[in-house]
């Protein structure tokens, strides 16, 4: 099986087309399609100087209008967008096996007047899927580190809320089950923080620990789960500890990703779980401060094309075992 990998190529104005394309030499023998506009990559082509292998092809979406490096332009939110509805419709029919995604300035579709909190929400709501979990993953010193989330493009504030008993144990059932079927561990471990310091200093530092993770925990652990929790955020990432663990199941963005991003940054890759599709991004933003430069550090895209394709490889060794 030839692996057929669709990449969005991004903010038009940052640096998603570049390293797109200087990632192209990670992909081996997969099929790749670039999706974006084709005079756009023929530009940044020639900025990063990168070969351009046979085996890479161009789905053309035009932009709206000219993009300049470093500069946004929210008259090309449409043309973002178009370009990952262009890469959702390849995967739900099967033209494409994994969707890779540079990244997109949320300010730029925001300010265009159309509510977007990021790539997570947006695939969930386009593909119907009521609840999908943002993972990060990445090879450390010690080893792999995989950290999922239970909430993810929220106010602090509102995090507190936005966690239930119903809500964490859907989102431990999705991270167990990918786990297996996705990176085929077939006993995963995985840790759960607690939300407040010290999981709550048993209920003195507020409740949620008590009352809302841990019956959540209980709950996976009913279904045989092996789920340890919950832990306090400051101390489950201490090498000796996080090594028992195929991942963690962070609360919030800011408790989880800066761990993993000063650990693995330039070769994270984010993973959305739950998808009826594999999808894989960069762990870091659009640098428009960088764009057009050809400086640009193509290494987490790499790494998240070479994930991608290692995801559909299993899932279609899989597939025909079946």
């Amino acid at each position: 099986m030839t692996p057929r990998i669709a990449i969005t190529t991004g903010e038009p104005a940052g640096i998603g087309p570049e390293v797109s394309i200087a990632a192209l030499a990670a992909a081996g023998d997969a099929q790749i399609t670039l999706i974006g506009d084709e005079s756009l990559l023929a530009e940044r082509a020639q900025i990063t100087g990168a070969a351009w292998p046979a085996n890479a092809t161009i789905a053309h979406v035009a932009l709206r209008t000219a993009a300049l490096a470093g500069r946004r332009d929210s008259r090309n939110a449409h043309y973002v967008l178009a370009t990952l509805d262009r890469a959702i419709t390849g995967a739900l029919t099967g033209e494409y096996d994994a969707i890779v995604t540079a990244p997109v300035q949320k300010s730029v579709i925001n300010d265009a007047r159309i509510p977007f909190t990021g790539h997570t929400e947006y695939f969930a709501k386009r593909t119907g899927t009521p609840r999908v979990v943002m993972m990060l993953a990445g090879e450390t010193s010690h080893g792999p580190l995989r950290v999922a989330l239970a909430t993810t493009h929220l106010p602090l504030a509102a995090v507190p809320a936005a966690l239930t008993v119903d809500g964490i144990s859907a989102v431990l059932t999705i991270l167990f089950t990918e786990l297996k079927s996705r990176f085929g561990i077939e006993k995963p471990r995985v840790a759960v923080t607690g939300l407040n310091p010290h999981a709550g200093e048993g209920g003195h530092i507020g409740r949620e620990d008590i009352d809302i993770i841990a019956p959540a925990i209980a709950l996976s652990r009913a279904k045989g789960h092996l789920v340890d929790g919950p832990l306090p955020a400051d101390t489950v990432f201490v090498p000796s500890i996080v090594q028992r663990y195929d991942a963690v199941l962070a609360m919030f963005h800011d408790q989880g990703l800066p761990v993993l991003k000063y650990a693995t940054f330039g070769q994270g890759v984010n993973v959305t779980l739950g998808l009826p599709f594999i999808r894989t991004s960069v762990d870091h933003g659009t640098a428009l401060d960088l764009a057009g430069s050809g400086r640009a550090d193509a290494g987490s895209m790499r790494a998240a094309l070479r994930l991608a394709i290692e995801l559909a490889l299993r899932h279609s060794r899989v597939k025909h075992a079946a």
